[in-house]
């Protein structure tokens, strides 16, 4: 670990030594690379120089006891051994995690797909609960959302909703929404008052870049249709909504949230692009012995990851075993306690896997 620490301290002053080259502040694109690179590895230095502090004060406290007579000397540095031999381990174990290799993904923006399950009206209710819960999520960390494409439903919430998130680390965090979640409670239409069980599935997928993956015009489908409404009504009167078919896969993404072709056509290709990455990746993973991604993230969307019961207001994570009873602040969108616990497991599994 310490040579590998040295190797990233050397890189680092590198780093720092090329950002004052005038060469390199005269090229501004060039500039932002590095200093992107630097800032990257900012913790992990501050870590390290910390970590070195302290190894360096135990050394110098095991040496007064072994060879100082002065009492008072040796009282001190017993009492420092005490104080950070702790501090040793714990800062060990945060370097641990921060050599992790990283998920060259996590830093990007993301598409979430929010489609209601089992559990008809209710279930689109719920699709719309959780559509909110990551809104005001992104509210409180100063993300932006955008929607893509929804498909309302009459009675309220969704059938689906497309919508990207935008911002630091979007899908570093999101990445653990992935799955099936379930819902428990009484629907507004239940008479009897007995608890329904419905569900929604959550897809989150990285916003792909033009680099990764390239689409031929002779690939594409286009149509144009005119936009309806929950009910059928008509939302405009010329043909704005389009659906593009992607002739090699069959994949079809349709978008009639915006009043102009033009506009719908954007957003509809980056859904799709990003649907054409997942599955590129996925194919990947499927071909190396051991997948590299903890099954924690592995944004299986067919895994039952969480249940929301309302009447005991609980929220269960069953990946993990995490249970809360505070179900109100969580469907507010207070959930940064459920993806920090998801993160730790996560990075405990890695560890396993890498010790």
């Amino acid at each position: 670990m310490l040579e590998q620490l040295e190797k990233i301290d050397k890189r680092y002053q590198e780093l720092c030594e090329l950002l004052m080259d005038p060469n390199v502040t005269q090229d501004p694109a060039k500039y932002k690379e590095i200093a992107k690179e630097r800032s990257g590895l900012d913790k992990t230095i501050e870590k390290y120089h910390e970590y070195k502090k302290v190894l360096t004060t135990l050394q110098e406290d095991e040496s007064v006891l072994k060879n100082d007579s002065d009492e008072e000397l040796r009282e001190l540095a017993e009492l420092e051994l005490e104080e950070l031999t702790p501090k040793k381990i714990d800062l060990e174990e945060e370097l641990k995690v921060l050599l992790l290799p990283k998920d060259p993904q996590d830093k990007k923006n993301v598409i979430v797909e929010v489609r209601a399950g089992t559990g008809g009206d209710e279930a689109g209710l719920f699709a719309g609960d959780l559509y909110r819960m990551y809104s005001r999520f992104a509210e409180r960390i100063g993300w932006k959302i955008e929607v893509l494409s929804s498909n309302p439903q009459g009675v309220g919430g969704f059938k689906e909703i497309i919508f990207m998130m935008n911002g630091e680390n979007v899908y570093g965090v999101m990445k653990y929404e992935s799955g099936v979640h379930r819902v428990q409670r009484v629907p507004k239409t239940e008479t009897n008052g007995r608890i329904h069980t419905s569900a929604a599935s959550v897809v989150v997928l990285p916003e792909a870049e033009e680099v990764e993956i390239s689409i031929e015009p002779n690939e594409l489908k286009i149509d144009v249709y005119r936009s309806s409404g929950p009910g059928g009504q008509s939302v405009n009167t010329t043909d704005s909504a389009v659906r593009i078919t992607h002739i090699p896969t069959g994949m079809v993404v349709t978008c009639q949230d915006e009043k102009s072709q033009h506009k719908n056509r954007a957003k509809a290709l980056k859904v799709l692009k990003a649907r054409l990455l997942e599955k590129k990746q996925r194919e990947e993973q499927e071909k190396l012995t051991e997948s590299r991604r903890s099954m924690i993230s592995s944004g299986d969307r067919s895994a039952k990851v969480r249940t929301y019961n309302f009447p005991q207001s609980r929220l269960t994570d069953h990946r993990i075993g995490l249970t809360l009873y505070r179900l109100d602040e969580v469907l507010d969108g207070d959930i940064q306690e459920v993806i920090d616990q998801l993160r730790l497991a996560d990075q405990a599994e890695l560890l396993k896997k890498a010790g």
